[in-house]
C-alpha cells in the first residue's frame, strides 16, 4: 500500500454500524494513525445514520472495499460473520482489525493467517482493554518480581444476562455467543498480557433454561432460544506452570468474587475488571496487608466517560491505532493475530472440554504484547 509510506495517518473503513460501532467512531479521533473516514452497513439506512452523525462517509461494502484512500477496514459485525467479513477484507487488498472473537474455530484464524501472510497484510482484533492504565500497572507490578512467580489465581465474570439491556440479544445466545466468546476474550487477552500463553484447558459448561424472555425495549416480552452455554467453569494451566479458574456465567443474579486475582510465591495481585481500562489495582506481599498500589500517571488510566455508574477510563480503539503505527513502524502488533488466535484457541477449547469431559491441549502459543507504559501510550495519543 504506498499510502503507508507517505503519511502517519492510515485510512480506517468501518463495516458494522451497530452499537458498538459508536465507540469507535467517538474515540478514534483519540489516536494518532488513525482517521474513519467511511463506514459501510448490510443496512444502508444505518450506514447512513452512523456517516451523518459522524461526518464520515457512507458507501457500501462493495464501495468501501474499492476505496483506495481506505488501508484498514474494522469488522464490527456480529461474531458469526466475523469470519467471511474478515477474509473479504483480506482479498480486497485491506488490512483488518476485528471487534472480538476474531473466529469462530481455528480452522478459519489459520485461514485468514494464510491469507494475510499471502498478501503481507495484518490482521489485528479486540480486546483492547488490557492496554488500559490498570492492566499495565498490574503487569509492571508482575514484571518486577513484586509478587514473585505466578503460580495460580482466580477470575469471574458473571451476570443475569444480556436480554436485560440489549435491544437485539438473540447473537449471544446462539452458537459463537455465551459469556465465554462474548466476555472471556477480555480476560484471556489480560491473562496472556500478565503471564503469558496458555498450555491446557478443563472445562464444566451447561445452561439453566433453554430459552430467554428479552426485558430491554423494544422487543420487551419477546421469547429467543438458548443454543450455547450459558455457566462455564474452566481450568486454564499456563506455560509458566500458573493454573488459573475462570467462571465465566449468565446464570448468576449476584456474587461477591473479585474480577481476577493472581497469586504468586511472594503476595497477590488483585486486578480490576479486564473489560475495562481503569480501576485500582490492590497488592500484598507475605505480610497478607493487602493495599492498593500507588497510582500511576498513565493517559489510560485517565477517566473520560460517564457511565451509569460513574466516570469511567475508555481508551477503544487504542489497539487498533497500535496496530496501524506497528504497521508504518514495522513492529508487532500488540493486538495482534498470534494473540487473538491464541485467545479463541483457548476458548473454543474450553467449550470442547465442556461438551466431551476432558483436558484440551492447545495447539497454537503466543509470546506476551510488549508491555505499554507511560510513555508507550502517550505516544499513541494526539
Amino acid at each position: 500500500m504506498t499510502r503507508e509510506s507517505t503519511t502517519r495517518d492510515l485510512g480506517i473503513g468501518i463495516i458494522g454500524c451497530g452499537n458498538i460501532s459508536t465507540t469507535y467512531f467517538k474515540l478514534s479521533p483519540l489516536f494518532k494513525g488513525i482517521k474513519v473516514l467511511a463506514c459501510a452497513d448490510i443496512n444502508p439506512a444505518a450506514a447512513e445514520t452512523r456517516a451523518s452523525e459522524y461526518g464520515v462517509k457512507a458507501q457500501t461494502i462493495e464501495e468501501l472495499l474499492a476505496n483506495p484512500d481506505i488501508d484498514i477496514v474494522v469488522n464490527l459485525t456480529i461474531p458469526d460473520a466475523h469470519f467471511p467479513v474478515s477474509k473479504m477484507i483480506l482479498e480486497a487488498g485491506k488490512h483488518v482489525y476485528s471487534e472480538k472473537p476474531l473466529v469462530l474455530s481455528l480452522e478459519q484464524g489459520e485461514q485468514l493467517r494464510g491469507i494475510a501472510t499471502a498478501s503481507n497484510l495484518k490482521v489485528g482484533c479486540a480486546p483492547d482493554t488490557f492496554l488500559g492504565g490498570a492492566h499495565q500497572l498490574a503487569r509492571d507490578y508482575i514484571d518486577q518480581g513484586k509478587i514473585g512467580r505466578v503460580t495460580s489465581g482466580t477470575c469471574h465474570v458473571m451476570s443475569p444476562g444480556m436480554e436485560m439491556w440489549h435491544p437485539n440479544p438473540d447473537f449471544f445466545f446462539l452458537p459463537g455467543g455465551g459469556p465465554i466468546l462474548d466476555l472471556g476474550p477480555y480476560y484471556i487477552a489480560n491473562l496472556v498480557n500478565l503471564i503469558g500463553p496458555v498450555k491446557r484447558v478443563a472445562a464444566l459448561t451447561s445452561m439453566a433454561n433453554p430459552t430467554r424472555t428479552i426485558t430491554s425495549e423494544p422487543r420487551k416480552g419477546e421469547v429467543i432460544p438458548v443454543e450455547t452455554p450459558t455457566n462455564i467453569h474452566a481450568l486454564l494451566e499456563f506455560q509458566n506452570g500458573a493454573t488459573i479458574t475462570l467462571s465465566a456465567s449468565w446464570d448468576v443474579w449476584s456474587h461477591r468474587h473479585a474480577n481476577m486475582e493472581l497469586y504468586g510465591t511472594e503476595g497477590s495481585l488483585f486486578v480490576p475488571d479486564p473489560n475495562f481500562f481503569g480501576g485500582t489495582v490492590s497488592a500484598s506481599g507475605r505480610d497478607k496487608d493487602i493495599q492498593p498500589l500507588e497510582t500511576w500517571d498513565h493517559p489510560f488510566s485517565v477517566t473520560n466517560q460517564e457511565h451509569p455508574h460513574g466516570m469511567m477510563a475508555n481508551y477503544r480503539t487504542a489497539g487498533l491505532a497500535d496496530m496501524a503505527i506497528a504497521i508504518l513502524e514495522g513492529r508487532d502488533a500488540r493486538c495482534s493475530l498470534e494473540r487473538a488466535l491464541h485467545g479463541v484457541d483457548v476458548m473454543v477449547s474450553i467449550l470442547k472440554s465442556g461438551e466431551e469431559g476432558r483436558f484440551i491441549e492447545l495447539t497454537t502459543t503466543c509470546t506476551q504484547p510488549a508491555a505499554l507504559g507511560i510513555e508507550e501510550a502517550k505516544a499513541l495519543l494526539r
